[in-house]
């Protein structure tokens, strides 16, 4: 036999028998028969058919399910805990998991023994919280399909996916739709949630106590709100987009140092961008568009750099509650207003002339709606004619030095 052929022949009868993989047939108990007496690193293949839940994985294994392939629960806690490292679970339907909050009952849970899980492909229907990570580090959890329970109301449901307390998961590519919010972060840091997409949801994406966190990506779209950013640090929130969304596109509360840019928010309901106490971030080049307001600017939020934002047919572009001056441009350049018709004699995209969004009226309405009554009459129209004709009478507030001409093109991709 050629030196060659013995080589090979020699290689395949050293390599582990478990290589090609263990079948597992559905049944009851089947599958958590294999799991306990699999060697680490076996894959488990399993069919399609029917495999009764729960179980744990208490081992390093992966299990890889096709078409068919079918886990349910007994209506009681999660269908799969992950209670190992470096597991991973790709290509199973999962559903059945119980109704607690208190247990956080999910399809699929991961503890804090599951670093470096891998949770991809699967399709998770109906279960309380979709896919729990729970302090587990350096998780992946991707091109999942979620759909959580329309027998509850909004606020009684679980989240699509929740992350607590696990730094370096990276959640990406999932389709979520159902829950009360789609990725919840909590008390976690530096996470990255990209290219997922969220339908029918009380959040998109939600954040408590969460840092260095990178937000991309992503589409939120008729939910009550796209990005409700939270009492967290140093996020970066780029390219993502929100359409239709009820309440508000994009929320910053307690928000400080992070990077805002490249986002869109089209056609909310309300606000599409609301800063609330929300201290020396960066926002660039996002558009803001088609809104009753496009943003509010509220509770002393200070020391922001607003520059190359698109406001673009909101009904009210800015409604800053304050009286302390904030200029909104960057090194001479700000931001386009849709309603604002300046000149560029110069001819170098930037006006000639401040834009000013707000007056005293619009002050005076903020804080006393009664007042609108009087929006039409002759001293009302007098107020508003003196203020744009002495620019000294205007109130404290929000100034753009150096409008930009022409919007800056979208760089988040929009959804059809």
């Amino acid at each position: 036999m050629p030196a060659r052929m013995l080589l090979l022949l020699a290689a395949a009868l050293a390599a582990p028998a478990h290589a090609a993989g263990t079948a597992v047939p559905p049944g009851t108990g089947t599958l958590a028969r294999a799991i306990a007496s699999a060697e680490p690193g076996t894959t488990l293949r399993l069919g399609p058919g029917l495999y009764a839940g729960p179980v744990t994985i208490d081992r390093s294994l992966a299990i890889e399910g096709v078409a068919g392939t079918l886990l349910e629960g007994a209506g009681e806690g999660s269908v799969i805990t992950i209670d190992a490292p470096d597991v991973s679970v790709e290509g199973v339907t999962v559903q059945g998991s119980g109704s607690s909050h208190e247990t956080i009952d999910a399809g699929i849970k991961l503890t804090k023994k599951a670093r470096g899980a891998q949770v991809s492909g699967n399709t998770l229907l109906g279960n309380l919280y979709g896919i729990d990570i729970h302090g587990a580090r350096d998780a992946v959890v991707a091109s999942n399909a979620i759909t959580g329970r329309d027998d509850l109301r909004m606020n009684e449901r679980g989240n699509g996916i929740y992350v607590w307390n696990a730094p370096g998961a990276e959640v990406r590519d999932n389709t979520i739709r159902l829950g009360r919010d789609g990725i919840f972060v909590n008390t976690s840091r530096d996470n990255v949630l990209s290219g997922n997409r969220f339908d029918d949801l009380r959040f998109a994406i939600h954040f408590m106590y969460s840092n260095g966190s990178e937000v991309s990506g992503n589409v939120s779209r008729g939910n009550h709100l796209g990005y409700a950013l939270m009492f967290s640090s140093d996020l970066i929130v780029r390219g993502n987009v929100s359409q239709g969304d009820r309440d508000h596109g994009i929320m910053l509360n307690y928000v400080n140092d992070a990077v805002i840019a490249d986002n869109l928010v089209r056609g909310g309901g309300e606000k599409c961008l609301f800063m609330y106490n929300a201290h020396k971030n960066a926002l660039r080049d996002n558009r803001f568009e088609g809104c009753p307001i496009g943003i509010h600017f509220t509770a002393g939020s200070e020391r922001n750099v607003i520059s190359g934002n698109a406001f673009v047919g909101n009904r009210n572009q800015v409604k800053y509650v304050g009286t302390s001056a904030q200029e909104w441009s960057e090194d001479g350049r700000g931001n386009y207003w849709s309603d604002f018709a300046g000149f560029d004699l110069n001819a170098d995209g930037i006006a000639d002339q401040a834009y000013r969004p707000n007056d005293l009226i619009d002050n005076v309405l903020w804080t006393q709606p009664a007042a609108s009554l009087l929006l039409g009459s002759p001293a009302v129209q007098l107020i508003r004619w003196a203020q744009r004709e002495f620019p000294g009478l205007l109130p404290g507030g929000v100034v753009d030095s150096a409008p930009l001409m022409s919007p800056a093109p979208l760089a988040a991709e929009v959804p059809s």
